[in-house]
């Protein structure tokens, strides 16, 4: 059973977290920069000469790792699904540094024994001066651990959720197809997510799934690919903020095709969809940028 208090004041500390230019590099080829090695926009992404670092690692930096996984979280952390990400970039990130984060719970919603709990995680991420520089806000459903509330007394309002896409948008100002390689997954996870749904078809079976699915937060570094490809023109110092709901699971192999429409000045929407299964795979995505 879910510990609600504990939850609320699980003890993450400070989070120090170096990475390298091969850590850098690494992150972005799981997100599928370098499909095409003719680009040279996308080639300065995963090559160690003029190399810059993609913004969305912003969100795998601090990461407190699989800590849904420790027995006193009382959750059952091979059912917990990530439905929301919400990064917003204050400073572009160095191809390499040091960084620290503060990880925290800020909600934890009971939607009943029969519909689960829904988790609000925030994280900050401060480079060696103290300067804010990123904070990724997410949103995860915790399938099997609904009913805390009536043993711990309480729980939290929902967590603010991403609006919705407008009703009619009209034809997409653009679209960006990017193929998502077999190996993805295990090439992804090596950029700090090491949950075996991702790697292990046992584990994915266990889950409700025919084999195992891509990161969230591999196919969030995939947005973040085509909005740098549609609205930046690949300048990563450009993007301000990056959010999208997760809507269905993805599969690597599979091939995105994401469609964007261009609102008020530095500002976007964004879905996309499994092209094969012609499902929509990501969804209410926000990007602002200068």
């Amino acid at each position: 059973m879910v510990d609600y208090h504990a939850l609320k004041s699980w003890p993450f500390g400070t989070i120090k977290h170096r990475y390298e230019a091969r850590d850098t590099m690494l992150y972005a080829l799981g997100c599928g920069m370098g499909h095409d090695p003719m680009d040279r926009r996308q080639l300065r992404f995963v090559y160690d000469q003029g190399l810059v670092a993609m913004p969305s690692m912003a969100a795998v930096i601090g990461t407190p790792g699989s800590w849904w996984r420790l027995p006193g979280t009382g959750v059952a952390w091979e059912h917990v699904l990530h439905a929301e990400q919400d990064l917003r970039l204050y400073r572009p990130l160095p191809a390499a540094a040091t960084m620290t984060a503060g990880n925290r719970v800020t909600h934890l919603h009971d939607r009943g024994r029969e519909r689960g709990a829904v988790a609000g995680l925030t994280r900050e991420i401060h480079d060696s001066a103290g300067a804010l520089v990123a904070r990724a806000s997410r949103i995860e459903i915790l399938r099997l651990d609904g009913g805390f509330s009536a043993q711990a007394g309480t729980h939290d309002e929902a967590p603010p959720r991403l609006p919705g896409m407008p009703a009619d948008p009209g034809p997409a100002d653009k679209q960006v197809c990017l193929p998502i390689i077999p190996q993805a997954a295990l090439v992804y996870r090596l950029s700090g997510d090491p949950n075996p749904l991702h790697a292990d078809p046992d584990v994915a079976r266990i889950a409700g799934f025919a084999r195992p699915i891509f990161h969230g937060l591999g196919s969030f570094g995939m947005a973040a690919h085509a909005v740098l490809r549609a609205c930046c023109n690949y300048e990563p110092e450009r993007l301000r903020r990056l959010a999208v709901r997760f809507s269905a699971p993805i599969y690597p192999g599979e091939t995105l095709r994401f469609h964007l429409w261009h609102e008020r000045g530095g500002t976007a929407r964004f879905c996309a969809d499994a092209i094969d299964r012609s499902t929509r795979v990501l969804d209410r995505g926000i990007a602002e940028f200068s």
